[in-house]
């Protein structure tokens, strides 16, 4: 199974960055992992939170393929313990060629992208920052490897 994570914007802070690619790097021992980045929007101060939604989804959805099983990271997702995700990305796998996380912009998901989502998942009834959001996706990502693998990362 391929997992692919897509991302609205770059990875702004440097610290964030050095975090998520050192994850990434990690998780490419366990599966095939890659992120796409949309690019921002440019000149948004003419369009409302719901034109930028809009537009973000377009671009997001030109992204995906009509088999894959797309899961949101969204505030009203599922919530897992790290061992319930580990176990729900196992049944994915073997029921997923390409599983695709979103992480949308600002404003969240529009409409269209929402209706083409599989899953909801949140990581945290907390608010996060979308920049932060990434590095601990990912980090999550690669603790649910080593649990599925049996390996000593994960303490409980």
């Amino acid at each position: 199974m391929k997992t692919i994570l897509i991302l609205v914007g770059k990875t702004q802070s440097k610290i964030f960055k050095v975090g998520i690619d050192d994850y990434i790097s990690r998780i490419e021992h366990y599966m095939p992992f890659s992120i796409t980045t949309i690019p921002e929007l440019k000149n948004t101060k003419s369009l409302s939170e719901d034109q930028q939604k809009q537009k973000e989804g377009e671009l997001i959805l030109k992204e995906i393929q009509p088999s894959d099983t797309v899961v949101l990271l969204d505030e009203h997702g599922a919530e897992f313990r790290s061992v319930e995700y580990a176990n729900w990305l196992k049944q994915k796998q073997n029921t997923a060629r390409r599983l695709v996380f979103i992480i949308g912009g600002p404003y969240g998901f529009s409409p269209d992208v929402y209706a083409r989502a599989n899953e909801k998942i949140s990581l945290s009834r907390m608010t996060f920052s979308h920049q932060m959001v990434r590095l601990i996706f990912a980090e999550q990502l690669y603790r649910a490897c080593t649990i599925i693998k049996g390996e000593p990362y994960h303490h409980e």
